[in-house]
């Protein structure tokens, strides 16, 4: 038969002032005993039954018991309380469980042989309220979880859309969390590394050292970094404090860039780790060397800059940002990390360079080709503000073999490469045929007639002479190519091969 349950069953059990199974209940409640299913399955065990918890779609803990769904209906929508039902296979209890949420519930339902005496009923009731609290307590740390989640979402949002050069929506969405934090011209970005296991922890600290003066993002291309964006110097300090008391991390910063720079400040971070590794303090900032393009004439720089990106100025604003942006960083890094980094496919970033490749009517799998590029796309943030668009028809007509032909860019090529004369494995040999092989040890290794981890360990062997990173592509690798092809130890590459108006074009005899 079943009923609604309208007061106590008038049985007794001799124990029932026993606290025992009061303080197996309560003891649910520590921090380290909150499980709703472990609470579940000591109900069961404490009436010698069966339980379950369930809501209207499923079954949350314990075993699944036939109920009659009219009864649980009613529960549900708090027509009732609670109801008792008995047949000859046993008798069932069910017990209305709030949820935080006003517009739900929960059944917690009891079944068992005997009939429920007074202990079994206090220990239901008792539990019910237990429930009550683990579930409200579950739903506020959800709650917490889900909103750090939202916030640190929002955060690489806002990165990415710095890192895209989009400065005023990346202000936009900062303003609201954060006021102020991107009310500037210039930024410093620090990248700190540690261990994949500790990078939570590592990402907290920093928030913690930094507060709301920084921008906090675990980096979504590397499990082992946190980027920090900053626009003043107490974070920098604060960060190199937190790194002088955490064992095993590693702190690199770039110069002061300007906002719409800060990929380019991230690069920057990212090379400086190589030196924080063998520094003492393991902190390194940038180190402000001679970089190539600094060497060049800027006006006739910036002209052969604008004429090689012409081909992109009949698209859309927008579109034209946005391929330059991810070209700069599938340059930069590899194709994969840029997808991670700027939050689309790896297909969507390869797409869009290639659609720049065909634009440019060249070949990224050439590396002058790329360091030729990213020449370009590293200067193209000053045309972008307006500088230097005027270069006159002769400065319009610029070569890029006039550009690397300056004495003070031939005299830092020769001294760079240089640093390689005095190993007696020929590593200059070496790197100069894996740069002409693609950066592929595999083929410079046929065109050198030896093993290609031989070629692998001499690149290697370069990096720490050139104080520059080979391996991993980006701007490092590209200044040593640089100055492969302003010491003419490289050919110049093929630029707009379809464009004979260019000066960079191929001749056709």
């Amino acid at each position: 038969m079943a009923g609604r349950e309208g007061g106590s069953d008038g049985a007794r059990a001799a124990d029932a002032g026993t606290p025992t199974w009061a303080q197996e209940l309560l003891d649910h409640l520590r921090p380290t005993g909150r499980d709703v299913r472990r609470v579940v399955a000591w109900l069961a065990e404490s009436v010698n039954g069966t339980a379950s918890l369930r809501d209207d779609t499923a079954i949350l803990a314990g075993t699944p018991l036939p109920l009659d769904e009219g009864l649980v209906a009613d529960i549900l929508a708090g027509r009732i309380a609670s109801a008792a039902t008995a047949d000859e296979a046993g008798h069932l209890r069910l017990v209305r469980v709030e949820h935080p949420n006003p517009a739900s519930a929960g059944v917690l339902a009891v079944a068992r042989p005997e009939p429920f005496d007074r202990r079994a009923s206090d220990i239901l009731t008792h539990t019910a309220q237990v429930l009550e609290l683990l579930l409200r307590a579950r739903e506020t740390t959800e709650a917490g979880r889900r909103l750090k989640r939202a916030t640190s979402d929002l955060r690489l949002a806002i990165l990415q859309l710095l890192m895209v050069e989009d400065t005023v929506s990346a202000r936009r969405v900062a303003a609201g969390l954060w006021p102020g934090l991107l009310d500037t011209d210039t930024a410093c970005v620090y990248v700190l590394e540690g261990s994949a296991s500790e990078r939570e922890r590592l990402a907290e600290e920093c928030l913690g050292v930094t507060g709301d003066r920084a921008l906090v993002v675990r980096c979504p291309a590397m499990d082992k970094h946190v980027i920090v964006v900053t626009t003043g110097d107490a974070a920098g300090q604060a960060l190199r404090s937190l790194v002088d008391r955490s064992p095993g991390t590693l702190l690199g910063g770039s110069s002061w860039q300007s906002l719409a720079r800060t990929a380019t400040a991230y690069g920057q971070a990212v090379s400086a780790l190589a030196v924080a590794r063998v520094r003492p303090d393991k902190a390194a900032l940038y180190a402000e060397r001679n970089h190539p393009e600094r060497l060049m004439d800027p006006v006739a720089l910036r002209a052969w800059t604008a004429r090689l990106l012409r081909p992109l100025d009949t698209l859309p604003l927008h579109t034209r940002a946005e391929l330059l942006a991810t070209t700069r960083l599938g340059l930069e890094f590899t194709a994969v990390s840029a997808a991670k980094v700027l939050g689309v496919s790896r297909n969507t970033v390869r797409a869009r360079m290639e659609r720049v490749e065909s634009l440019l009517r060249t070949d990224f799998t050439d590396l002058t080709v790329r360091a030729t590029v990213h020449l370009a796309l590293s200067t193209q943030v000053s045309l972008a503000d307006g500088q230097g668009e005027h270069g006159g028809a002769r400065q319009d007509r610029v070569r890029l073999g006039e550009l690397l032909a300056g004495p003070a860019l031939g005299a830092w090529a020769r001294e760079l490469l240089g640093r390689l004369d005095d190993d007696g494995r020929d590593l200059r040999r070496t790197l100069r045929s894996w740069i002409a092989a693609g950066g592929n040890a595999e083929r410079a290794a046929q065109a050198l007639a030896v093993h290609a981890q031989t070629v692998r360990e001499h690149v290697r062997s370069a990096e720490p002479v050139l104080e520059r990173q080979l391996i991993a592509s980006g701007s490092d690798l590209y200044e040593v190519v640089l100055a492969h092809l302003a010491t003419g130890e490289l050919e110049h590459p093929v630029l707009l091969r379809d464009d004979p108006g260019h000066p960079d074009a191929p001749v056709h005899g």
